[in-house]
């Protein structure tokens, strides 16, 4: 998806892309590096540069992102006396090396803006402000270390540090967050430009999580008031989230990411906020001979929140105005330069000639669109299923084994989510309750951050914790009989953790078990005795691709069964629309497409509003044959695997709404010397992506309709004559527009 993902942003009038570089991606093994196939980073960055486009490389090597651990690869961990991101001999040697690394790459590729190349930012560290206070003295040291070890590396470009307000030296300090124009103090020296390396384009979502967004009025105003004040670079965190696929995302992180972006998971345009920030960008490039040479002013209004920002070289005959209106409860009318303008409610009119409005952030001309998906018929034929159960340990079994339960982390060493915990103990008859009302609870206190339970083999019930509390407590009345018992839990994580101050001290895991309600009082378990294993046999077999999918006799599909793998073979859905997968019918897993992990699914997890945060999964179709793809479902709990859909996303439900009082569109204003040209009139503009065309068109009114986009109905006033106009456009167009 790399070329399509940076043409659209292209598209979009973005002039560079960001992107992370992933410390535990690149060097899984401590001295074994992976720069290659999808890890191949210079190729990304030369691949910005076909596209005449800017980069800036933010290599951390700590990027936090949402990402498995930050982007430390597990065997920093298990470094004798290390302690990240502070003043520490052994993280810093390792740390230094890997930066090393990765510059080295780049100028080798001559890739730094420095070189002739497309790199014009490079970031070292992240976000250190958020854990300063845990480090105290060590911690600054540490700062002032890694921002002079970056400038040692002389690459010719600037270094910066976002949110960090000790950056040293040369070093810039950024702006992360949503109001970086009114939020963000100064850079901490005044020859330092003003950047902001994330404006947040929604809240990225955790698993339990309600739906979030950001409007595209918010996004553009954030924008379009950094620029009045003095900005130089905002960075949309995300424009393109994409898909956490295998274990890639941190604690309990969705494996959608940042669907709200401009362009979706599925790289499609998120419409109005893809167009309107286009808008935008186009305005912002009409003004940017007054924004690089011209001086700044502001002028006040009475008019509480309203003001002009002017950035003008008369030598020039450069002019481009900002009128701000910050008030969010009161819309009026200011008069500059001898002329009356409208202002809404929070917004930012952007006049690149001081004249004439070629945008205002709260009128959205854009079209908007609505996200669909279809049964792809071709994949839903033969849809036989066959299961695999995955053994389910006893003490006997395992090999790793202690007195007391061992700690998560440090057994699977992030080679799996899962690790077995099991021991063995005797009742007697004198033991368990005479009352059959009453049973034995098994009470397990868990550091997180999820786990299911089996006594004698057979399921007693799941628990887990939350992104805010990984640790939970589980309790569940269980079948215990005379003689030997057993019990058996299967704890896992939900990726490693992100953020936070001393990551290499983080823990999880089963930390106590009991059993209560026997005639001889609790029995607790802590101390009895523990067998380990980690990881599923059918994981160290491979059976989730076809070098291994034959290691393991499988049989007929039945629902709802625990600790289960599940496979099917189907043939790809026709046509080019993205693929997805909807696994309603599933609670908690993974799944593998032709062996590769598309990510973990929860959909048994519901938010407040009773509603899974996620039940449809991307399938990238990079994965797929046109025929005979083999998918591999691990299901946690219990699914109906049948009930599995694949289907494709299309984004062809298209509507507009425009007003008299909207500017013209800023894509068609052209500057001529020192002259701006506009459209007399705003126009509502409908166009397909790529190659389709316009079928049918539903119009509401002309007049005062009422609703949203896509169901719009008439108001108290319309001109019937209108809809006669409008059925006569010419269908099976790739655009129409009505002015």
């Amino acid at each position: 998806m790399w070329p399509e993902i940076i043409a659209s942003a292209k598209h979009g009038g973005l002039n560079v892309i960001q992107t992370y570089v992933f410390w535990n991606l690149h060097e899984p093994v401590q001295g074994q590096y992976n720069f290659q196939g999808k890890y191949d980073v210079v190729r990304f960055i030369k691949l910005i540069e076909k596209k005449g486009m800017y980069a800036t490389l933010r290599i951390g090597p700590y990027i936090e992102a949402e990402w498995n651990y930050g982007g430390f690869p597990y065997w920093l961990k298990e470094v004798q006396n290390i302690s990240f991101r502070t003043d520490n001999p052994p993280f810093k040697y390792h740390m230094k090396r890997f930066v090393e690394k990765v510059v080295s790459l780049m100028k080798d590729e001559k890739l730094f803006a420095s070189q002739g190349g497309p790199i014009i930012l490079s970031q070292v560290e992240n976000e250190y402000n958020n854990v300063a206070h845990a480090y105290k003295d060590a911690g600054l040291r540490y700062v002032r270390w890694a921002g002079n070890m970056a400038v040692d590396l002389k690459t010719g470009v600037p270094w910066v540090m976002c949110k960090e307000k000790s950056a040293p030296g040369p070093v810039i300090n950024a702006c992360n967050g949503r109001n970086c124009g009114d939020t963000f103090e100064v850079p901490n020296n005044s020859t330092k430009p003003f950047l902001w390396t994330e404006n947040w384009t929604a809240q990225y979502r955790v698993f339990g999580d309600p739906p979030s967004q950001r409007s595209a009025e918010d996004l553009a105003y954030s924008v379009a008031r950094f620029f009045s004040k003095n900005g130089t670079l905002v960075n949309y965190y995300m424009y393109h989230g994409g898909t956490n696929f295998g274990r890639s995302g941190s604690s309990f992180a969705m494996t959608r990411y940042y669907d709200e972006a401009p362009l979706d998971e599925f790289g499609l345009h998120k419409e109005p906020k893809y167009g309107h920030l286009s808008d935008l960008h186009h305005a912002l490039r009409l003004c940017s001979k007054a924004l690089l040479w011209g001086v700044s002013s502001v002028q006040t209004f009475d008019i509480d929140g309203f003001e002009a920002t002017v950035y003008e070289n008369p030598g020039m005959k450069a002019c481009a105005a900002f009128l701000s209106n910050s008030n969010r409860k009161i819309e009026g009318t200011v008069n500059f330069k001898g002329t009356d303008y409208y202002l809404p409610r929070r917004s930012i009119s952007i006049l690149p000639d001081c004249k004439t409005v070629a945008f205002n952030t709260q009128k959205v001309i854009s079209q908007h669109n609505a996200r669909t998906f279809h049964v792809a018929k071709e994949s839903s034929m033969n849809n036989q299923w066959q299961m695999h159960k995955d053994h389910i340990p006893r003490f006997r079994d395992t090999r790793v084994r202690s007195r007391s339960t061992l700690e998560l982390f440090n057994m699977t060493k992030d080679t799996s989510d899962y690790l077995w915990y099991t021991t063995s103990f005797r009742l007697e008859d004198d033991d368990l309750p005479r009352r059959h009302d009453i049973r034995p609870v098994l009470l397990v206190s868990n550091l997180g951050h999820a786990m299911h339970a089996f006594v004698n083999g057979r399921h007693a019930g799941s628990g887990h914790g939350t992104n805010i509390e990984k640790s939970f407590v589980f309790h569940q009345p269980i079948a215990l009989g005379a003689g030997i018992n057993h019990v058996t839990i299967l704890c896992m994580t939900i990726g490693l953790p992100n953020s936070g101050s001393y990551l290499e001290h983080r823990i999880a895991g089963v930390h106590t078990v009991v059993i209560q309600g026997l005639n001889t009082g609790t029995l607790d378990l802590s101390q009895n005795g523990w067998g380990h294993q980690v990881g599923l046999v059918g994981e160290k077999l491979g059976i989730f691709n076809e070098k291994g999918v034959n290691n393991v006799n499988w049989t007929q599909a039945q629902n709802d069964m625990p600790i289960t793998w599940y496979k099917r073979y189907f043939d790809a859905p026709s046509g080019n629309d993205p693929v997805a997968l909807d696994l309603t019918s599933m609670s908690k897993g993974m799944v593998w497409i032709n062996g590769e992990s598309i990510g973990r699914y929860w959909v048994s997890y519901l938010n407040p509003l009773q509603k899974p945060s996620q039940s449809v999964y991307h399938v990238p179709r990079s994965l797929l044959k046109p025929k005979d793809n083999l998918m591999v479902v691990f299901e946690e709990h219990r699914g109906k695997p049948e009930g599995i859909v694949m289907m494709t996303v299309k984004r062809d439900n298209i509507c507009t709404f425009v007003s008299e009082l909207f500017p013209g569109q800023a894509s068609s204003s052209l500057r001529e010397s020192s002259k701006l040209g506009t459209v007399e009139h705003p126009e509502a503009r409908l166009k397909c992506t790529g190659k389709k065309v316009i079928h049918s068109i539903a119009f509401a009114s002309f007049g005062n309709p009422e609703g949203l986009c896509g169901n719009y109905s008439r108001g108290s006033c319309h001109a019937p004559q209108t809809k006669a106009v409008v059925e006569k456009v010419k269908f099976h167009y790739h655009s129409t527009h009505l002015s």
